[in-house]
C-alpha cells in the first residue's frame, strides 16, 4: 500500500464497465471477477474521484470488474456524477449505511466485492492486497487503519476518540469474544466473496453493518485476514461525517452484546446472582 494519496488524472475517463473488462489468464469466463461496491449520501465533491481511481486501478490489474455506486437518496447529484463516468448506480430508497451496501452487493456481479467509502478517505487505485488475499482463498480480507495492525491514519483523518477509544476497544472485543484476528473491526475498507456473503444473511442497516460482518464470519470460522492501509483525511468541505459517534457506538456495542448471550445474560446473571447471595448472608445473620 501507498503512505500518499495516488494522483489521478483530472481529465475525464472514457472508460465504461464493458470498457474495463479485458481477458486475462485468471478470468476466462464470462464471470466479472471484481465488483467495487461504493455506498453513497451526498458526496458530490468526492465520489467523482473516488470512481476514477477504482476505474484505474481495474485497468491496472487488467480484471473483469465493475464499480457500483449505492445512492442512497442523495440530492446534490451524487448519482448524476457516477453515472456519467460509467457507473451502474443503485437507486438504494432506505436510509442507512447497511441499507445502501446490502443494495449494492446485491446488484453485484463479481465473484468478489470490495466497499468501501465515497468520502475519499480510502484509496481506490491501492486495492491490490485485498485482491492477492481473495485469491489466495480468504474469504473475508478486513482493511486496518490502525498502527497496531501496521496501517497508518493521516493527520485530522480520524477523531482522537474513535482512534484511541472506540475502535481499539471495539476491535479488542471482536477478538476476546469471537476470536476475530483484526485490529480494526470499523475499518469500512474490505473485501470479501460473493459467496461468504449470501451465507452471513446480512441484517444491520446502519454503520453497524461492518461489524456484524466480522462477528458473522468469526462465528462461521471462515478465513479471515487483515491488511494494512493508509486512511486519509476525507475530501470533504461543505458538510459533515455520517458518522454519529455516541449513537453509532451505542449501535455497534448491541450487536456485539446480541451475538454473545453469554456476555449479555450468563455474566451478568452470575454477578447479580453472587450480590444477592452476599446481601441473603448478611441479612440472615
Amino acid at each position: 500500500m501507498v503512505d500518499g494519496k495516488s494522483s489521478v488524472k483530472k481529465a475525464p475517463l472514457i472508460v465504461t464497465q464493458s470498457a474495463v473488462r479485458t481477458v486475462e489468464s485468471h478470468s476466462m469466463s464470462n464471470e466479472t471477477e471484481v465488483s467495487i461496491v461504493i455506498p453513497c449520501l451526498n458526496e458530490a465533491e468526492t465520489v467523482g474521484i473516488c470512481i476514477e481511481k477504482a476505474f484505474q486501478w481495474i485497468r491496472d490489474q487488467g480484471i473483469d470488474g465493475e464499480v457500483i455506486l449505492a445512492d442512497n437518496g442523495s440530492t446534490d447529484g451524487s448519482g448524476t456524477i457516477a453515472q456519467s463516468k460509467g457507473v451502474r448506480v443503485i437507486a438504494i430508497p432506505k436510509q442507512g449505511y447497511g441499507n445502501a451496501l446490502m443494495g449494492g452487493i446485491g446488484e453485484a456481479r463479481g465473484r468478489f466485492v470490495i466497499i468501501g467509502d465515497a468520502d475519499d478517505s480510502y484509496d481506490f487505485s491501492t486495492l491490490e492486497g485485498f485482491l492477492q488475499k481473495l485469491r489466495a482463498g480468504n474469504e473475508l480480507v478486513q482493511g486496518c487503519r490502525l498502527p497496531k495492525g501496521g496501517g497508518r491514519i493521516m493527520s485530522k483523518a480520524m477523531p482522537f476518540l474513535h482512534r484511541s477509544f472506540g475502535n481499539p476497544m471495539f476491535s479488542l472485543l471482536a477478538r476476546v469474544w469471537f476470536g476475530a484476528p483484526i485490529n480494526d473491526v470499523n475499518c469500512g475498507l474490505r473485501g470479501f466473496s460473493k459467496a461468504l456473503y449470501h451465507r452471513l444473511d446480512m441484517r444491520c442497516t446502519g454503520m453497524e453493518f461492518a461489524v456484524e460482518m466480522i462477528i458473522k464470519a468469526s462465528l462461521l470460522k471462515t478465513n479471515i485476514v487483515e491488511i494494512p492501509i493508509t486512511f486519509h483525511k476525507d475530501g470533504r468541505r461543505t458538510r459533515r461525517p455520517h458518522l454519529r459517534t455516541f449513537r453509532d457506538g451505542w449501535r455497534t456495542l448491541l450487536v456485539f452484546l446480541m451475538f454473545s448471550p453469554r456476555w449479555l445474560f450468563l455474566i451478568p446473571g452470575i454477578v447479580v446472582m453472587a450480590i444477592r447471595l452476599v446481601a441473603f448472608g448478611l441479612l440472615l445473620r
